[in-house]
C-alpha cells in the first residue's frame, strides 16, 4: 500500500450510503496515512445500508456546506441507491465536486 500521510480525503454521504463502501476506503485509507473525513449534509451520524436491510450509523466529521474543494486532495462518493439518488439533486453537493474539478 502506498503512503499517502499528508493526503486529504472527504468522503461524500448522506443517509443509505452503501456500508462497505463508505468503510472499506475510509478504513484502508487512514491505513495508508491519510486524513480522511466524512462530509454529510447535516451534521450527526449518516445511516449506511447493509445488504437487505439499515446498516450502521457513522459520525459525520464536517457538513458540507462547511467545507471547500481547496481543503481536499481527493473525494470517495460511496454508492448504493438511496445516498447517490439524494445527493444528486443538492446543489451545493454538486457546486462541492464541480470545484473540486476545476
Amino acid at each position: 500500500m502506498h503512503d499517502i500521510s499528508g493526503k486529504r480525503i472527504a468522503i461524500v454521504a448522506t443517509h443509505g450510503f452503501e456500508q462497505s463502501e463508505l468503510e472499506v476506503p475510509r478504513d484502508r485509507l487512514k491505513q495508508a496515512g491519510a486524513t480522511v473525513e466524512v462530509i454529510a449534509l447535516e451534521a450527526g451520524d449518516i445511516k449506511g445500508w447493509d445488504t437487505d436491510d439499515w446498516g450502521r450509523a457513522v459520525p459525520v466529521d464536517k457538513t458540507i456546506d462547511s467545507v471547500s474543494a481547496d481543503d481536499y486532495d481527493a473525494i470517495v462518493l460511496p454508492g448504493g441507491q438511496i445516498n447517490p439518488d439524494l445527493l444528486r439533486v443538492e446543489d451545493k453537493v454538486l457546486s462541492f465536486i464541480k470545484d473540486f474539478w476545476t
